[in-house]
Order: structure tokens, then sequence, then C-alpha cells
């Protein structure tokens, strides 16, 4: 077999790659001779992830578009809420005029991944493949499936960031795939997967046994598929971009997340004001405030997720949230005749946002609290069993520069993974 071709480029710590750089690893990977009258699906990640997604946007559709016979977008949600046509420009970066005149001819797409009508069966993960996948956790067949659109096209090309992931380890590669645009059986399966092996065991680590699932569900999805990596700094910019198959641009750009997205501390902190930037617009998004802190969230002290523009617990979720609260692993695992009918994926972020604790003789004890000051009000704060703090009594500048005192202030959570330099014993350390 022909060897797939491959780009990568880091840029110094002192610039940033650019729309040349992006041209080139276009056509690198991208022979126009190769996408002549095919059908291409551009596969993006919804608003909730920081990207230049624009930059490979316009590069593609000037590389290809000329050439192919369709180049559409299909927005990877995986449960998130569907784009508008406006929001889907937003996260292109394109204009309302540009829409209507260059870019007339893109069709745009939405994944439904609770429509039965929209999805594929394309086979399934045996029970002797998902105990070898899992470690032996494991041993259930699970289905798989996918957006049937993608089978209208002869290639997919999947683009987005890597940053260190609750669930999968790092996010990206066919992540875009599983869950982005799966069906509901294999995302809630390895969700809780993760969940059961735990965020902290999980987090800022490649070769987790999620990852292992997912890239044997991307395998199956048999059209030719290349992936643009991007590898993106705190500060907006592209400092990566590895091209290639899904596993091999993932495989080089979490390598590079690794040294840009895990920042190591001394010390663990008592408090935490964790805020949340405005594109996560409700706690099921929000939520990642907690996932990366949580290895620094001292024994018995307090994360705040502050985000006065969250008024929801989650639009799709939000009635099983409601009715289950949010709990440790153990709570859930105790009583598994009660909750394995809820759907997994849902109980894996109850966990990941509940954090770490036990449950014993019928107490449930937290390793640390989380306490939202949010728009979500005080009665629904108690409903699903978190901290209620009103957002107008705090102020937070009255939480900075003050780390010797054990209080961290962290302006945009959700990306950045903080550890600690020496592993603590609950979370899997010596």
């Amino acid at each position: 077999m022909p060897v797939a071709p491959f780009f990568t480029r880091q840029a110094p710590a002192d610039r940033q790659l650019g729309p040349d750089d992006v041209h080139l690893a276009v056509s690198a990977v991208c022979p126009e001779a190769e996408f002549r009258g095919r059908r291409v699906l551009l596969i993006v990640p919804d608003h909730t992830r920081t990207a230049p997604v624009g930059l490979l946007f316009r590069a593609l559709h000037e590389h290809l578009g000329a050439q192919t016979k369709a180049l559409d977008v299909m927005i990877a949600l995986g449960t998130h809420q569907p784009l508008s046509e406006s929001s889907i420009c937003q996260r292109l970066e394109i204009s309302e005029s540009e829409r209507a005149s260059t870019f007339q001819a893109v069709r745009f797409l939405n994944h439904e991944w609770e429509n039965p009508e929209a999805l594929k069966l394309i086979g399934s993960l045996t029970s002797a493949e998902i105990s070898d996948l899992t470690g032996g956790r494991f041993a259930m067949d699970v289905p798989v499936r996918v957006n049937r659109h993608l089978y209208d096209y002869d290639h997919l090309i999947i683009v987005g960031p890597v940053f260190p992931h609750e669930v999968v380890g790092f996010s990206g590669g066919n992540k875009y795939l599983f869950p982005g645009v799966s069906g509901p059986e294999i995302l809630n399966f390895f969700h809780w997967l993760g969940a059961v092996v735990t965020n902290p065991m999980i987090i800022g680590n490649q070769w987790t046994p999620v990852r292992r699932v997912v890239d044997r569900a991307g395998a199956m999805v048999d059209r030719p598929k290349t992936c643009f990596s991007m590898v993106v700094r705190p500060d907006k910019s592209l400092a990566g971009l590895h091209a290639g198959t899904p596993e091999a641009a993932w495989t080089a750009a979490s390598e590079q997340s690794k040294g840009i997205h895990i920042t190591y501390q001394d010390r663990a902190y008592h408090t935490i004001l964790s805020c949340a930037p405005a594109m996560y617009d409700e706690l099921w998004t929000g939520g990642k405030c907690m996932y990366k802190l949580e290895p620094v969230l001292a024994d018995g002290g307090e994360l705040i997720i502050y985000a006065p523009h969250i008024r929801e617990v989650c639009v799709t979720h939000g009635r099983t949230l409601l009715e289950i609260g949010y709990h440790c692993r153990d709570y859930f695992l105790a009583q598994w005749d009660r909750f394995q009918k809820y759907p997994w994926g849902v109980l894996a972020h109850s966990c990941h946002v509940y954090g770490m604790g036990t449950y014993q003789n019928g107490i449930e004890t937290p390793r640390a609290r989380v306490t939202l000051a949010t728009g979500i009000p005080a009665d629904v704060c108690r409903r699903i069993n978190l901290g209620y703090r009103d957002p107008a009594t705090i102020r937070p500048e009255t939480f900075m520069n003050r780390e010797h005192e054990g209080v961290l202030h962290v302006p945009r959570a959700g990306e950045t993974l903080y550890h600690l330099k020496q592993k603590p014993a609950w979370a899997g350390g010596s």
C-alpha cells in the first residue's frame, strides 16, 4: 500500500502559523488530482472548541472547491445543540455575504445523533473486542452507527483542535467521528468507560482505553479520511498543524499539546475560581472548568465554576440530570441496577463534574466540593447535588495572585489542564 501523505509544522514560541503554512499543509496532503470530481465532506467542531477553523476552511475551499463535485460541511455536534446557518458561518469565519456568493454551493449539515433515520449501522464491536480494548473492564457488544450522510461522500476531511480531554485523554483525530458524528450506543459506552477509569487517570494521557475504542470505531468508517489536527495556544494563536491520517495527525498533535496545554503546579489549592468563557453556554460544556482543574484541587477544597452567563444545566440532557443529579462514580456503581437504564454518557458527565468521591453505607462523600456561581438558581443547584453561590457576590479580582495562600484564579478555564508535579495517591499516583 502507498504511504499516506503527512505534514507536520510547529511554530517557534515567538510566532504563530499563518495562511501560508495552512496552504502548504493542504497542498501536501490533498493533491488536487486525487480530489477531482469527488464528493468531499468537511467535518468540523462546533463553537465549544477554540480553533481557527475558518483558516482551514478557506484554504481547503480555495484549493479543492473548483476540483470537487461537492465540498460540504458537517458540524460534529456529538450530543450538542444544532447550529443555525448564521452560527455555522461564524464557526467557519465567513460573512453572510460570502456565504451567499463565494460559498453558496457549500451545503451545511448538522449531525443528528438522536434521529435513527439520520444514522447508519456500520457494524458492531464484539464483546471479545470490547474486553480486549478496555483491559477487561467491559465485555459487551456495542453497535457502531454514524451519520448516514458520510456515505454520500467519497472522502472525509476532519478539521479540529487537540486538547487534553476528560473522556479520551486528548481530543481530536477520530474523536470528531466518535462521538462527533456517531450514534448514541457507542458514544454512551465510551463516555461511561472514561468515567469508570476516572478523569484523573484519563485526562492528559495519550493512550487510554477510550482512545483505543475510538480508533477502532474510526477504522470501521470505510471512507478515505484526511485529518488536520491543530494545536492552539491559550491566546488562540495557531502553534501547530499536523495533517495526514486521523491517527497520525492526532498522534503528532497530542504530543505537541502535552507541552502547551498542561501546566504543572507545585501544590494543590483549597480554593479555585474557575472562570468559564462565553463559548460554554451550559453546564454540560462548562463542566470542563472542573475537569481540567480537578488534579490540583486539594482534598476538602472548593472549586467554584464562575459563569454568570450560564443559565442552563443542559438543553439536551437537562431533564435526566435533574432526575439523577451529580454524583461520584462509586455512587452509581453501587446502585447500578437503579441507574444503568439512564444514558451512560449523562452518567459520565455527572461523575466528571462532581469529581472523585466515595459511597459507603449509603453515604456519599466527595473528595472536594464543586460550587456553581452561575445563572442556575440555588434551588436547582441543590436539586442536582452541587453547591451554589450568587455570582453577584463574587469579585474575581479578589482571587488573583493568591497562590501562596492556596487560592487559584483561572480566568479562562476549560482548555488548559492543570497537573501536580507529583501525582497524588487519590489520582492514581504513588
